[in-house]
């Protein structure tokens, strides 16, 4: 990518967008990342060799896109200040901020704006994050391809077809990786009341659980055929799973995704 990036705000997610981009052949010279932190600031361009400013102003002037990455309490204050430049130079801006509407951005930069929301999740950070994407109508084919390409930098980007899905896109893979964080504690927990050791239980369940997804997504075939093809009749796996479906394990998951689904909606409200 030719285009000048510019991230508003340096934290964690934002410098892992920026480090994937790099990796995958952006020139950090057109990387540029704002924060009102010096040390954060000092961090990234040691690490990345980007430019860095504390100036948001001086820092957008040139971007082609804008990632919005500042915690969305703050995001209103953090924009009333650039809205002139942006009318004037219309970047294309990306919000990975949770909760924050496009009705709500366009209210506060401009309803002619091109702006995407985007919603990615923590492991992003280690290159593995799934983002949900969802644009406005002021947003070009060309911006579109070059959103799915810096949120692509960090792992899968998928379009959704309504701003509403972006709520189900937290539910499933926005808080998902904590389901996931969940079951290993309770699978670690289980193994060391079964007898063996905290850390041989944790390496057992973190290396079943990557080898489970990595089969997963290279597999053709779906995750219910999988699971089938290894719950042997009679077996052990099938009275693990039989109790697990004894005790509604779907029907906890479709509760607890629609709660948080609801509460991302409250949250966007």
């Amino acid at each position: 990518m030719s285009i000048k990036i510019t991230f508003i705000g340096a934290g964690n997610m934002a410098s892992s967008l920026a480090g994937g981009m790099i990796a995958k052949g952006m020139d950090p010279i057109n990387i540029t990342l704002c924060d009102i932190n010096e040390q954060q600031l000092a961090q990234v361009r040691k690490q990345l060799q980007v430019n860095t400013t504390r100036d948001n102003i001086n820092g957008c002037q040139k971007a082609d896109v804008v990632v919005l990455a500042v915690k969305p309490q703050v995001m209103e204050q953090v924009l009333a200040p650039l809205q002139g430049l942006f009318q004037q130079r219309k970047p294309l801006v990306l919000s990975i901020a949770a909760g924050i509407t496009l009705a709500k951005l366009q209210q506060w930069l401009g309803q002619d704006m091109p702006i995407v929301r985007c919603m990615p999740n923590t492991p992003a950070l280690v290159e593995t994050g799934a983002t949900g994407l969802f644009a406005n109508t002021n947003v070009t084919a060309t911006q579109r391809e070059q959103a799915r390409t810096v949120m692509a930098a960090v792992g899968l980007a998928l379009w959704v077809e309504n701003e509403d899905q972006i709520d189900a896109v937290t539910a499933v893979s926005g808080s998902g990786p904590a389901y996931f964080f969940l079951v290993m504690e309770a699978m670690v927990a289980a193994g060391t009341a079964l007898g063996l050791s905290e850390q041989v239980a944790k390496q057992l369940t973190l290396q079943t659980a990557l080898g489970s997804a990595q089969m997963a997504i290279t597999s053709d075939v779906e995750p219910a055929e999988l699971r089938r093809r290894v719950t042997s009749p009679g077996g052990t796996t099938e009275r693990a799973i039989g109790i697990m479906e004894d005790n509604k394990l779907r029907e906890i998951f479709a509760e607890a995704l629609q709660g948080a689904y609801q509460r991302s909606k409250e949250l966007s409200g």
